[in-house]
């Protein structure tokens, strides 16, 4: 009720003000005018940037690899040499990000004194390590609200086993339909999630899961895994994982319980049971960049511009992928930012509010940087962010795409904040007059790129968001994405007015209003 009060509140203090939202800032805080400060911002300065930051000596700024250390080093470098300090207060301007390398593990199962290796008649797809004199035998592992396999039976603890299929009466009915129809617990791909998240809220240690169907299914996807070298980046999990996944086959099955085909009654099984998986799961070294300009008078709300500073590095090939566009472009396109800021600084003129300038990496893998960012280690609190501006890809144009040359795809800016998406209007019209294309910012875009860059992971915190994109073209993600297709006049153009809409977030008396907040 609180919060819709202020919302309301927010709302009719708006809807009062006969001025828009631009004009009625600049005149309550008299600021000087910006674009002695834009201007700054320059053709010859962004290409300078680019083509050494996209050039072949970073090998394609790989998460991890030796390009994108050369990477964060050239940004660090910048950063001194403009007088920006780091936003971390030990005067770091690397954020460590723990990422891994997921791969299959490598162990066994014992049963008593009989060994079962990983990837014959038992798979996993994680570590797991556990001894147990008994296990727990489940029959299907299902519950509603007529039938439970679970009455009686305490797994809190516990490893379980269970088989695929569901009850039947002895006139051949489901007892979970109360007909000849079988219910979704027949049906492996809805079924399988439910019967480990039930057996996991439960308290089960793990579970042993038979299906002979499927288990070649399930082989085939930890084949493919175990023999392709290239593994999956995540976040490196701090803790161990409690619960354990395992795929168990016949021969496996009947070692733990000789009827098990033809016995649906649960029941506890006498049996010493080892999992001795250990995880082979590689870490990799790789780090944020985050630097920032503390404001005048309202130090501790900050607004975080971002890009992403790595790329997928080197193809089987040996062609280097110099990802100038993605996101060369917007790292750069920072960088001239964070340098006109200073220069208002400099001349007194610095922002109300401080400016973060983040760089973060693993975006290529899933957005790994700005997760770490937001969900584990936020340098300044979520809570007193008040707007995050995402540049991904602003120096090409979209081959796809009629119209003016001189455009900007904006995504997100009205997602959260009808306020934002107005002030961006605005700014636009005052000083750079941009087409601004909202055609990837349809909720029916098939493309959804409003969940495929780092802004993300901002907004789904309730931090309003904008993401400035120029869309795909025939080298996203190839190595002809090179600093010489630059279209340098329009990447300036962008630049200015992420500069301006930036400017007018930071020296505004008050935060744009949250008023779609999500669930």
């Amino acid at each position: 009720m609180k919060k819709l009060i202020w919302m309301v509140a927010g709302l009719f203090l708006a809807c009062n003000s006969s001025q828009k939202t631009v004009t009625k800032e600049a005149d309550a805080n008299a600021p000087v005018d910006p674009k002695v400060y834009a201007e700054t911002i320059t053709e010859a300065e962004l290409k300078e940037h680019l083509y050494v930051y996209a050039s072949d000596e970073f090998e394609g700024r790989e998460t991890g690899q030796p390009g994108q250390k050369k990477a964060i080093a050239y940004l660090k470098a910048e950063y001194e040499t403009l007088g920006i300090p780091p936003a971390k207060s030990n005067g770091d301007y690397f954020q460590k990000v723990p990422i891994e390398i997921s791969n299959i593990p490598v162990g066994k199962l014992r049963v008593d004194k009989s060994d079962f290796p990983l990837g014959e008649h038992v798979l996993t797809f994680s570590k797991a390590q556990s001894v147990n004199n008994e296990i727990v035998y489940v029959g299907y592992g299902i519950e509603n609200e007529n039938y439970s396999d679970y009455q009686g039976m305490g797994i809190a603890g516990k490893l379980v086993l269970m088989k695929t299929g569901e009850p039947m009466n002895a006139n051949g009915t489901y007892i979970i339909s109360g007909s000849s129809d079988k219910s979704i617990w027949s049906n492996m791909s809805e079924s399988l999630g439910k019967r480990l998240q039930l057996a996991e809220d439960k308290g089960a240690l793990g579970v042993l899961y038979y299906d002979q169907e499927n288990f070649p299914r399930f082989k085939s996807r930890f084949d493919y895994m175990r023999n392709n070298s290239n593994g999956r980046m995540s976040l490196k999990n701090g803790e161990a994982d409690s619960f354990s996944s395992l795929f168990i086959d016949g021969t496996l099955a009947r070692e733990l319980l000789p009827t098990i085909e033809s016995d649906h009654t649960p029941k506890k099984i006498e049996a010493r049971v080892t999992l001795d998986f250990e995880s082979s799961n590689e870490e990799v070294d790789s780090e944020n960049v985050a630097a920032f300009i503390q404001g005048k008078d309202k130090p501790n709300e900050y607004i975080i511009i971002s890009s992403h500073l790595d790329h997928i590095g080197i193809t089987p090939e040996g062609e280097i992928n110099n990802g100038a566009d993605d996101d060369g472009s917007g790292t750069v396109a920072l960088l001239e930012i964070a340098e006109a800021f200073k220069k208002a600084k400099d001349a007194g003129n610095g922002p109300r509010r401080s400016i973060v300038f983040l760089h973060v990496t693993g975006e290529e893998k899933g957005l790994l940087g700005s997760e770490y960012y937001t969900d584990f280690d936020p340098i300044f609190p979520l809570a007193n962010t008040v707007t995050n501006l995402n540049i991904d890809m602003v120096g090409r144009i979209d081959p796809k795409r009629d119209g003016d040359r001189n455009y900007i795809y904006l995504i997100g800016s009205d997602k959260l904040s009808t306020e934002l998406h107005e002030l961006s209007e605005e700014v636009n019209s005052k000083y750079t007059q941009l087409e601004l294309d909202y055609t990837y910012n349809d909720e029916n875009d098939p493309n959804r790129f409003y969940y495929r860059s780092d802004h993300y992971n901002f907004a789904k915190n309730n931090i309003p968001i904008i993401f400035y994109f120029n869309g795909t073209h025939d080298d996203y993600h190839r190595p002809g994405d090179t600093p010489d297709k630059i279209n340098y006049d329009l990447l300036e153009n962008r630049t200015r007015l992420i500069f301006y809409t930036a400017w007018e977030l930071a020296n505004r008396a008050n935060p744009v209003i949250v008023d779609k907040a999500a669930d």
